[in-house]
């Protein structure tokens, strides 16, 4: 039984070998590199000239800057408005305090004639 097992062993992998290698044209089989890129170099045999930039591409980057700029412009007024309306509510508050003070003082010299 050794001397079979012996040969049957290689002729198996003989025969498994050589059915790797075999050609088949069915529809069902796996695709392969080769006629994978077919088709793509079927659709690129028409093409003629060299490549250039897209004019639409580099207005898109023109917007996106311009985008950003007034973004950063926005975000600088925003942060003077919140600084002005700091400065106001201080002015304010300022402003009610002397008035109070003014208040209070007038108060105490009609009660220091009476």
């Amino acid at each position: 039984m050794k001397p079979f097992t012996a040969l049957a062993l290689p002729l198996a992998a003989a025969a498994l070998a050589l059915a790797g290698c075999a050609k088949s044209d069915k529809a069902g089989d796996a695709a392969s590199a080769d006629n994978v890129e077919m088709p793509a170099e079927e659709a690129m045999s028409g093409a003629t000239g060299t490549p250039s930039a897209d004019p639409g591409a580099l207005a898109s980057e023109a917007a996106d800057q311009a985008a950003s700029a007034a973004n950063q412009a926005g975000t600088a007024a925003g942060t003077a408005a919140s600084a002005a309306g700091a400065a106001a509510k201080e002015t304010v508050k300022a402003a009610g305090d002397a008035a109070k003070k003014g208040v209070d003082a007038a108060t105490s010299a009609a009660e220091k004639k009476m």
